[in-house]
């Protein structure tokens, strides 16, 4: 079993998790076309940012567990930016929902980055 890191990703589950830091969550990312990326076909689930970088890919076959580099995907950030703009989505809503005046709860967000 991986090691836990800062970003968990499930392909099935086409989830995203945020581990640690502002907005730490769980987000289902509804994308067809992002998960069916052929280079993801044989990925179970990345563990981003582990202590044991061996340990960060999972591999739907028999395929030894590999480092995010090794595997070849791309850089990570798309997965950040996939999670960032749903989250900002829910930062919106709960806004868009909040019955206060806008100077009570301040402005409309516009932009999130967990970066």
């Amino acid at each position: 079993m991986a090691s836990l890191g800062n970003w968990t990703v499930v392909f099935d589950d086409k989830k995203i998790v945020k581990q640690q830091g502002d907005g730490a969550n769980t987000y289902i990312i509804d994308d067809d076309s992002f998960w069916s990326q052929p280079k993801f076909l044989n990925i179970w689930a990345i563990h981003y940012g582990t202590s044991v970088t061996s340990d960060e890919v999972e591999y739907r076959d028999e395929t030894p567990h590999s480092s995010y580099a090794d595997a070849n995907l791309g850089n990570f950030q798309e997965f950040i930016n996939k999670w960032d703009a749903f989250h900002l989505s829910v930062l919106q809503n709960i806004w868009d929902n909040d019955s206060r005046t806008e100077i009570e709860k301040g402005p409309r967000p516009t932009s999130y980055s967990s970066n």
